[in-house]
């Protein structure tokens, strides 16, 4: 702005307050509309669609205008947000027709990716976390909020715990110190706080003083100095930033203890497709059993399925439940059909709690506690149903009573349309409705009662602006008017009158709507006040009432697809017979059915499976179903299999297919390695591992080499992790005459005259060939091309290149493994071989070495 240029008042007073959130867009009220200014309405503009103007800012100035109705805040804001914008929201803070000058205005909410109620921004399904980091030296202090359903989980550990959590838990923003740097590439919104806020004491205090607690042992997170920094600094951020200071939905603080749960990796919980993301079209195990019917029990059925137990007990528990509803298919309907009336209750506490809630969502939360209190009388009146997992639910009945005798039926959206307290309630309230409703036929009666006292037949009420409600007597009858009427108007035919009675009904008409409407806030304040007081108690019931729709979801998924019961126990076996694919068979076409298999693993006899076959077999469905079996049993479900004894598994690791992360420089080479190093670091002896095709990356010699080293590490690594192997190398079947515990198998196939059958049957031995060229022309290669590699393919068999190269590696085992750079049959090498055994190292030069050298590597490419 140039020099001298005053600005208006209102863009005065826009530009302080703007100047308090640069980092957000400021959604600026100025009278039914939210105006944006600046480079925030180009922005808007941009991503809302609105047209984009401009106005004046003082003299021979202006400056860019974009704005919508207040009222299509709801419609514009999740755009923003969205589009992973903080958005200001700054509303007048008085009555423009009573304000002395430029109205007072001040931010109200500051809503981010991370800090939000609003519907239309929440994935109905899906958390929307906010996760803070505190980070000192190599350890970091963790806290993910959901601030929509109040849930509040805190952790501590070093980097790979941060990865692990953010890949499980994708938070839509993250929070952390100005001053550190965070050793990970964060794909969500992020968002750096001052210092003042990572304090430990201030956290601690913040923490204390909203739990009402003198200490946080009660929580178990006393001693977890980072993670409560961590927190402390989510409730600055949600107090001090965003303006959220009514939280008491937040009611408990819970641990996140990796002891508890099932280890994996984001390469195994993409690999295994096990919740999909919005990116991806395929179809995940999250979509196959999620027939949950609330969003409580979607929301925890996700992380259920990305944290399965590794406790016994609690499993059993959970499967003892899913028993039941799959033999009491009478009570699972009854249940079920209560559970479609119950609404999102978790976010709804949100809303009670932050003040937000409106009359029609009151009337959800009203519904859904009835449907709970049905739940709870169906599972009471069947004896051989047990709460010893669930807990007893809490008594509602006070807060049922107050909602059902409180509020009326047919609820408006919005509190300034009235008719939401029912009649009976308030005393004051029905009679201000009785006046507002029945006016004229009050005024009927009165009209009629004063003609009878005083005999004047033409008796009439009217009303006029200037001294409204008046008696109109016409000249013949005003000798008849009582004293006590005084005289307001005359005209040529008539006398107008007042009486005290017709001014006092007059002012109880005239005020009973502002009346009406000022009393029912307070009531509808106070009702919800009165609920928020057992909100801890509503929010435990809506926990069982998750579970059970869990629960009740995988026993009509497991009638549904013929599932069964598995076995848990304490052992390092795994041992499924005629498993599935659930994802892969719920796809196949109709009338055909999946071909099941079998696979025993265990830390004996059968450690290794070394699986061969050619492409399209069924090698990765098989590796993948056998991880899919052990998570679902481990995290309560039936599973598709005749019968499953699984020893409980601490870790799942895998390596399947292929994806180039070239966008990060990482070739599809470098991201196997990569991932295959991650397992092989962190393997321990309840570790279930599936490798497949390792060593494909790169040229054949070098994948059947690290395959083999593989193998080899971890059949002979003390903890004996129990591996799927699948893999392309046919020569790896020598291993099994040297390796105890690896054992070879192979997905079948029938080879007819000119083509293959795929059978996908797992059988004992190894495959001989790949048949890859058949997969070819399956694929529908041009003939021509098929046929020249077959003529390729006789001719290398007949150099018998292929038999020396399976004899070599037989060779390995008896040499002790003793892999020498000139036993694999490559000319590049065997022509190095040759260079340097004819050279005379005794009389080189310096110079002519490093020449040598130079030669050496320009056989290679180099």
């Amino acid at each position: 702005m140039s020099k001298g240029i005053q600005e208006t008042p209102l863009m005065k007073q826009y530009n302080s307050i703007k100047a308090k959130y640069p980092d957000a867009i400021l959604l600026f009220r100025v009278g039914d509309f939210y105006e944006t200014f600046g480079e925030d309405a180009i922005k808007a503009a941009g991503i809302l669609g609105i047209v984009l103007t401009k106005r004046a800012n003082g003299k021979a100035t202006h400056i860019e205008l974009a704005g919508f109705p207040h009222h299509s805040l709801e419609v514009y804001l999740p755009k923003l947000v969205r589009s992973g914008l903080r958005v200001a929201i700054c509303d007048q803070l008085e009555n423009p027709s009573l304000a002395k000058g430029i109205v007072k205005r001040g931010v109200t909410e500051l809503v981010t990716p991370g800090v939000t109620f609003n519907d239309k921004v929440l994935e109905a399904k899906s958390n929307n976390f906010l996760l803070s980091i505190h980070q000192e030296k190599n350890l970091y202090g963790m806290a993910l909020l959901d601030v929509s359903t109040g849930e509040f989980l805190v952790t501590e550990g070093e980097i790979s715990k941060l990865k692990h959590l953010i890949d499980n838990f994708k938070p839509t923003e993250i929070i952390y110190q100005k001053r550190i740097s965070l050793p990970i590439k964060i794909q969500s919104y992020s968002f750096q706080l001052e210092d003042w806020a990572f304090q430990y004491d201030y956290a601690y205090e913040k923490l204390t003083n909203h739990f009402k607690t003198h200490n946080l042992k009660g929580f178990g997170v006393e001693a977890m100095k980072l993670a409560i920094i961590a927190s402390g600094a989510i409730f600055a951020y949600l107090t001090e930033d965003t303006h959220h200071k009514l939280l008491d939905h937040i009611s408990n603080i819970q641990r996140l203890p990796q002891d508890n749960f099932v280890w994996m990796d984001d390469f195994t919980i993409r690999n295994l497709e096990l919740v999909g993301n919005a990116d991806s079209q395929s179809v995940s195990l999250l979509k196959i059993l999620d027939k949950t019917r609330t969003n409580m029990g979607g929301r925890m059925l996700r992380r259920w399925i990305l944290m399965p137990l590794k406790e016994i007990e609690t499993i059993n528990n959970r499967l003892s439940i899913v028993d039941f509803f799959v033999k009491s298919t009478d009570i699972s309907y009854r249940i079920e059909e209560e559970l479609k009336g119950i609404s999102d209750v978790e976010r709804l506490l949100g809303k009670l709690a932050g003040e937000r809630i409106n009359p029609k969502e009151l009337g959800y939360l009203r519904d859904s506690l009835q449907h709970y209190e049905k739940i709870e009388e169906i599972l009471k009146k069947d004896k051989k149903f047990t709460f010893t997992y669930l807990g007893e639910f809490k008594d509602l009945q006070k807060i049922n009573f107050l909602l059902a005798n409180h509020i009326k039926e047919d609820l408006p959206v919005a509190l300034a349309k009235g008719e939401v307290i029912k009649e009976g309630v308030s005393e004051e309230l029905d009679k201000l409705r009785a006046i507002k409703n029945h006016s004229k036929e009050y005024l009927d009666n009165l009209c009629l009662r004063e003609s009878e006292r005083t005999g004047i037949p033409s008796l009439k009420i009217d009303f006029n602006n200037v001294f409204g409600y008046y008696l109109e007597v016409r000249n013949t009858h005003k000798s008849k008017v009582p004293p006590e009427w005084v005289r307001k108007q005359t005209l040529v035919n008539a006398e107008r009158y007042i009486t005290e009675e017709l001014k006092e009904y007059e002012s109880q008409i005239l005020g009973a709507e502002e009346k009406i409407a000022l009393l029912e806030g307070n009531l509808y304040i106070e009702l919800c006040s009165q609920i928020k007081e057992q909100l801890v108690d509503i929010q435990y019931n809506t926990r069982i009432i998750s579970i059970l729709d869990i629960l009740l979801t995988f026993a009509n998924v497991a009638l549904e697809n013929s599932y069964t019961h598995p076995h848990l126990n304490e052992s390092r076996i795994i041992d499924i017979t005629e498993g599935r694919h659930p994802v892969i068979e719920k796809q196949l076409p109709l009338g055909e059915s999946y071909i099941a298999n079998s696979v025993y693993i265990d830390d004996e006899k059968q450690q290794i499976l070394m699986i061969t076959g050619p492409n399209m077999a069924g090698k990765s469905a098989l590796l993948r179903q056998t991880a899919l079996i052990v998570i679902m049993a481990q995290i309560g479900s039936f599973v598709p299999a005749k019968n499953a004894n699984i020893g409980i598994v601490d870790k799942v690791f895998t390596r399947v297919g292929a994806s180039d992360n070239l966008s990060k420089g990482e070739s599809t080479f470098m991201v196997e390695m990569n991932e295959t190093a991650s397992i092989l670091n962190n393997i321990s002896d309840r570790s279930l591992i599936l490798l497949d095709e390792i060593g494909r990356g790169t040229s054949t010699y070098d994948g059947v080499s690290i395959a083999w080293a593989i193998a080899e590490y971890l059949h002979e690594h003390p903890t004996r992790p129990k591996t799927l192997f699948a893999t392309h190398y046919h020569e790896l079947n020598e291993m099994a005459n040297s390796f105890d515990r690896i054992k070879n198998f192979n997905v079948s196939i029938k080879e007819l005259k000119d083509t293959i059958v795929f059978l996908r049957k797992l059988v004992p031995g190894g495959s001989e060939h790949s048949f890859g060229i058949h997969v070819a022309k399956l694929a529908g290669m041009p003939v021509k091309l098929t046929h020249r590699a077959e003529e390729i393919l006789k001719t290398l068999e007949k150099n018998n290149s292929r038999k020396e190269l399976k004899n070599r590696t037989k060779n390995l085992t008896e040499e002790n493994m003793q892999l020498s750079f000139f036993q694999l049959d490559d000319p590049i090498l065997e022509n190095i071989r040759e260079e340097i055994i004819k050279t005379d190292i005794n009389s080189l030069t310096p110079i002519e070495a490093l020449m040598k050298l130079n030669q050496i590597k320009k056989m290679i490419g180099g």
